[in-house]
């Protein structure tokens, strides 16, 4: 009777299985979370060293233009007004993104509802290929090609914000294109076939059907898109010109968050007010990516509410 209720109450190999299984994704779960949070802890300490330790107001760190850590103003303040790189960052993410959302709609549109077949055999090997790329041949491209064709046809020395605009036009390209397909294939079939048995044309059916269904969709694509942009260093970093002076207009040479980072690092010491500068240029890029993804989580819970 006792080797019978053992038996009985014996726990499985299944059981068994799934325990160890959900202890180890536990254990793994809870190591990325603790990187994460290390990862946070040491950039956040050391960026905010800056104005705990070395006493630099905040306010002149975001609104100054003068970025030189290693010297002191006339009013004897550090110069690290990193105003410049703020705006060189935000000003080539977003124009490549509205630069990039077009070409990206009129991509998934053409691969999704135009010619489904047609369109997926042609383009999905280009988006392949961009995405394939490595970043610093996109930079040696726009050092040889696009920085060029920028001085001859616009003038300047041709880097600038629109060089890297256009660079990271290319970059962006395929990420918000296969986000956006993925969007306009989860739209409901039968949206399409309501719309088409209510009388409406094919373009009609699109336009105010499909898009609108994918909206939440294409903003997340677009919001993707613009994190990848905002934390490219190197191939921008060719092109962008790396002076830490405000740009003034599309052609003048600037300077991004990143750029400023991949140049200036390795030739500053741990802990002196130089590294910690630049550790709090880090702090703002990482915070941006917290922004990023707090807002496609924003925008996914809208459009789940919507449908």
């Amino acid at each position: 009777m006792d080797e019978i209720k053992r038996q009985l109450t014996k726990s499985s190999k299944a059981t068994r299985q799934d325990r160890y299984g959900r202890i180890i994704a536990f254990v793994c779960t809870f190591i990325i979370g603790l990187l994460v949070a290390a990862i946070f802890y040491l950039v956040a300490s050391r960026g905010l060293a800056t104005f705990f330790e070395n006493h630099v107001s905040a306010w002149d760190f975001f609104t100054k233009q003068d970025w030189n850590p290693g010297q002191v103003s006339k009013n004897g303040t550090p110069e690290v007004g990193a105003l410049p790189m703020i705006v060189g960052s935000f000003s080539v993410t977003v124009l490549s993104a509205l630069l990039a959302t077009p070409f990206a709609i009129a991509m998934a549109l053409f691969m999704t509802e135009i010619a489904p077949k047609r369109g997926q055999k042609i383009l999905q090997p280009v988006i392949e290929l961009l995405v394939g790329i490595p970043s610093v041949v996109y930079g040696f491209v726009g050092l040889t090609i696009v920085v060029p064709v920028v001085r001859k046809l616009v003038g300047g020395t041709g880097f600038g914000i629109l060089a890297g605009t256009i660079v990271l036009f290319i970059m962006v390209l395929p990420t918000i294109t296969s986000m956006y397909v993925d969007s306009l294939r989860s739209v409901p079939r039968f949206y399409r076939e309501a719309s088409l048995a209510l009388g409406a044309t094919r373009w009609q059916t699109i336009y105010k059907v499909v898009l609108r269904a994918s909206v939440p969709g294409l903003l997340t694509a677009i919001i993707f898109g613009m994190a990848r942009a905002f934390g490219e260093a190197l191939a921008v970093q060719m092109v962008i010109g790396n002076a830490s002076l405000l740009p003034h207009n599309l052609i003048s040479p600037a300077s991004t968050l990143t750029s400023v980072l991949t140049t200036g690092m390795e030739n500053t010491v741990m802990g002196t007010l130089p590294n910690n500068a630049l550790w709090s240029l880090a702090l703002i890029l990482l915070l941006m990516s917290l922004a990023f993804n707090l807002i496609v989580r924003l925008i996914g819970r809208k459009g789940r509410l919507t449908k």
